[in-house]
């Protein structure tokens, strides 16, 4: 069963990143001063006293603004409060409590959910009467932490996890999925995709590049299988991130594709292969996972020298991940979506596949007696041996009398015919080589 989820709300620049960040023990959640860092809620797993739960971190809550995310971010954080098991409502202690914080709290006595009012930055202990004016929102005890020095959080996840619904026999075991991360460029429509996958809205839709900021997770379930989609935020050319906060973004969309067995790439088939979308498709494969190539917005593609040109740009541009399959969709309109889920479940078989030893030794008797190899001077290689070391992604340890001898040409050769053998389409895999023991 999937574990107790716990929603941290508020209203923007209260604490509520550094406060996810300070219970997880790291620095999953961005956290900024600028307003309006989180958009979208972002999920993280938790540990105290024993016990696990996600704990998800939702933009600020704003009644009154001129910002144009300010309703879907809070249309967010209301759905957050809809699937969490409770809630923590944290508050700035600096200030006074406000029109805000006096909003938030109604929609929390309708939530009929528990409530913990956290009361944050106090860094100074003996401030501890300013915590009284909150008792005014009518949610109980206020409880004074400092998020940054961790002051009062040990006692506010004590009484947290008292609160927590009982878990019945196996249910703390978290939910077996495989993990697929939506990479692309700004703007290639992942959002999108990833609603559309998990039939609803999950993430913030929007014309303007860079929405997505923090890495999201998604559970979708296809055909009784479970998936955890993860839609990440824009990946754009290093010396175009202005803003320090689009930078953490980035980390965080690589720190997605390092957790992700499957990545899907969305190419912006209407703009055509950029060099950022290879910049894309080289972390994905520089990381291991197991990749497939998306050509979005095909619909908006009519004429058909287009068409081709974008294939021939994906052909030609990467090559160096030519074991991925490419599928022409429309995430806007649902085109041939309904393929992906096919091409995740066969190329995430091909990164988990283990190849016995004696298949693979057959495979390297009939390279062999195709007589083609690398020599220098009197050296001349011979593999003699060879066996599967690692799945997921495979990597495969020859043992050869010259290994030295093996160079980027000869390790293609072996790789091709590896691929035509056992098809590992999707997948990229890892050759060794050894010298063989005496």
């Amino acid at each position: 069963m999937a574990l107790p989820i716990v929603a941290i709300v508020g209203r923007p620049n209260v604490g509520k990143s550094t406060f996810v960040n300070r219970i997880v023990g790291g620095r999953d959640a961005i956290v900024h001063e600028q307003r309006g860092v989180t958009r979208d809620r972002s999920y993280h797993r938790a540990t105290w006293n024993g016990r696990d739960f996600t704990l998800i971190d939702t933009g600020g809550i704003e009644m009154e603004s001129t910002d144009r995310f300010i309703a879907p971010i809070r249309a967010q954080a209301q759905m957050a409060m809809d699937e969490a098991d409770m809630v923590v409502f944290i508050v700035d202690g600096t200030v006074e409590s406000t029109a805000d914080d006096l909003a938030v709290a109604r929609m929390l006595k309708k939530s009929e959910r528990p409530v913990l009012l956290v009361v944050n930055k106090m860094d100074n202990p003996g401030r501890e009467e300013a915590i009284w004016d909150y008792y005014s929102l009518g949610l109980g005890t206020p409880w004074p932490v400092s998020s940054v020095h961790g002051h009062g959080t040990g006692d506010v996840l004590d009484e947290l996890v008292e609160l927590l619904p009982g878990l019945e026999d196996g249910e703390d075991e978290e939910i077996e999925a495989v993990s697929v991360a939506i990479i692309g460029r700004p703007n290639a429509g992942k959002s999108t995709l990833t609603n559309r996958l998990a039939g609803f809205e999950r993430s913030i839709v929007s014309d303007v590049a860079g929405t997505t900021r923090d890495a999201v997770d998604t559970l979708a379930q296809h055909e009784g299988k479970t998936y955890r989609l993860v839609d990440t935020a824009g990946m754009r050319r290093t010396a175009k991130m202005d803003e320090s906060v689009e930078y953490y973004g980035f980390v965080r969309t690589l720190r997605a594709i390092d957790r992700a067995e499957v990545a899907l790439m969305l190419v912006d088939a209407t703009l055509g292969l950029t060099d950022q979308d290879q910049r894309v498709a080289g972390y994905a494969a520089e990381r291991g996972s197991a990749l497939i190539v998306l050509l979005n917005k095909w619909d908006a593609v009519v004429d058909p020298d287009a068409r081709d040109q974008v294939r021939d740009q994906v052909q030609d541009r990467l090559i160096f991940v030519d074991y991925a399959p490419v599928i022409a969709i429309s995430a806007l309109t649902g085109r041939s979506v309904h393929r992906i889920w096919a091409t995740i479940d066969k190329v995430y078989a091909n990164y988990s596949k283990q190849i016995s030893t004696s298949k693979l030794n057959v495979f390297l008797t009939e390279i062999r007696d195709f007589g083609h190899t690398v020599s220098k001077g009197k050296k001349n290689l011979r593999i003699n041996y060879v066996t599967q070391t690692g799945s997921a992604p495979p990597h495969f340890t020859f043992f050869a009398n010259h290994p030295e001898l093996v160079d980027e040409n000869y390790r293609r050769y072996l790789e091709n015919r590896l691929r035509e053998r056992f098809d590992l389409e999707g997948t990229p895999i890892f050759l060794h080589f050894k010298k063989k023991d005496s």
